[in-house]
């Protein structure tokens, strides 16, 4: 089952066609399970900003697997360590936060893919059914989703480098934390910004790499607007945002 999702969500990466994920900071499987069973392609534990352990981790992974949608966990940061743990978990994929040159993204890629192709941990796990299944889950060696996080200058600088990772599958582009970078905190309309996102789109487009953007702003049509712009991987809104504005809207006459 982990297969077949993860081989025909890469196939519409490589086919360019939108995908729209939702975005989980609060840490409770009833939030995973309410997200998932949408419209949502895909779903994100955010385990930088949210408040995720692995064991929290896992018991939302298991309300996602009930709806059958693709399971991708945001790194806290680069250590190696936590890579296999989330997959061990039962991800099927990871965005890696902050990413600046190409030997980072190396180092997560070769510890994401079981040998030959990498060097991850070979153990029992949620992913084997803690052993019962080993043998195929290692005949198979599913390689996980990668996904590549740009959020400052210095990763603006080697995204030719970075682009050229065998096994990247799309660039997430962090709007605010690079626009803090080009010290113009939340300013997406200034010049600055702009030349660095027709950069981006400019490369990912003749690497044939997807490229994403997270769209905050809880607005379809500003969903759209971005796909319009070569923006096929969305993150959409977050939890927390949608339930303030559930409640806000609530209180409308």
């Amino acid at each position: 089952m982990q297969k077949i999702l993860i081989d025909k969500f890469r196939k519409k990466l490589k086919e360019g066609k939108l995908t729209i994920g939702g975005w989980i900071q609060i840490c409770d499987p009833s939030i995973a399970e309410i997200m998932s069973n949408s419209n949502y392609d895909w779903i994100t534990f955010d385990m930088e900003h949210g408040s995720y352990s692995i064991k929290e981790l896992i018991n939302s992974v298991r309300a996602v697997e009930l709806n059958k949608k693709l399971k991708l966990a945001r790194l806290p940061n680069k250590n190696l360590e936590i890579c296999s743990q989330v997959l061990d978990a039962g991800c099927d994929g990871i965005i890696v936060p902050n990413i600046k040159n190409k030997k980072e993204l190396l180092k997560i890629r070769n510890n994401i893919y079981f040998p030959p192709a990498g060097h991850r941990g070979v153990g029992f796990s949620r992913t084997n059914m803690y052993g019962k299944n080993f043998k195929q889950v290692m005949k198979i060696k599913i390689k996980p989703i990668l996904v590549a996080m740009i959020e400052n200058i210095e990763g603006m600088k080697n995204l030719d480098d970075i682009l050229s990772v065998q096994g990247l599958d799309a660039i997430l582009v962090g709007p605010y934390d690079l626009s803090s970078s080009l010290k113009i905190t939340g300013k997406f309309k200034h010049p600055l910004f702009k030349k660095a996102i027709k950069q981006i789109i400019d490369k990912t487009k003749k690497n044939k790499i997807t490229l994403g953007i997270h769209v905050l702003q809880t607005s379809i049509k500003e969903v759209k607007a971005q796909s319009r712009k070569g923006f096929k991987f969305i993150p959409y809104g977050t939890d927390a945002l949608l339930l303030n504005k559930s409640i806000s809207n609530s209180f409308k006459i």
